[in-house]
């Protein structure tokens, strides 16, 4: 067997490309440009960041921006950006056809940001995030799931002349 690549460090890595949704392609393949492992973005430009995965379709890279923020956040808003990956971790489980996988992080995620809805920080849509989650969550539930689930806006609507903020529950746009 193959010795894994590791770092200087001896921090095993992951060099295999991946396809848009995460999944591992064989050595040599071609994959999706992937996000740096050490990635640590301050809030906002995470946010943004995670959204245009978001939006590309591809929740798995949105995972890891906002993993990394996670990791590097104030300890008071731990819990919040945990929430806000494992949300994104259970649309691509969802995408890539894992339902009970889905189901399981959808709903930590959700739970995870119950405590920040009254006062969100970085204007998250935390209202719209869980309303996203339980809908999808209920889908799951029923059988009832559209063949393609839209995705969700990371952020409340701002008024006019700012950064142009989007609805808190977006359909499918393909």
């Amino acid at each position: 067997m193959a010795e894994r690549e590791r770092d200087p460090q001896g921090k095993p890595l992951n060099a295999r490309p991946r396809d848009g949704l995460g999944r591992p392609l064989a050595r040599g393949g071609t994959g999706t440009p992937r996000v740096p492992d050490d990635l640590r973005l301050p809030p906002d430009a995470a946010l943004t960041e995670a959204q245009r995965f978001l939006d590309a379709r591809m929740p798995f890279h949105a995972h890891e921006v906002l993993e990394g923020t996670w990791k590097s956040c104030v300890p008071d808003e731990r819990e919040l950006w945990q929430g806000l990956a494992q949300l994104a971790v259970g649309l691509t489980h969802l995408m890539r056809g894992n339902r009970v996988g889905a189901a399981s992080l959808l709903r930590q995620g959700h739970d995870r940001l119950i405590g920040y809805e009254v006062e969100p920080p970085h204007r998250i849509d935390v209202t719209g995030l869980l309303g996203w989650s339980e809908d999808l969550l209920e889908d799951l539930e029923t059988g009832t799931l559209p063949s393609s689930p839209g995705v969700p806006a990371l952020r409340r609507a701002v008024e006019s002349g700012s950064d142009g903020g989007v609805l808190a529950h977006r359909p499918d746009s393909s």
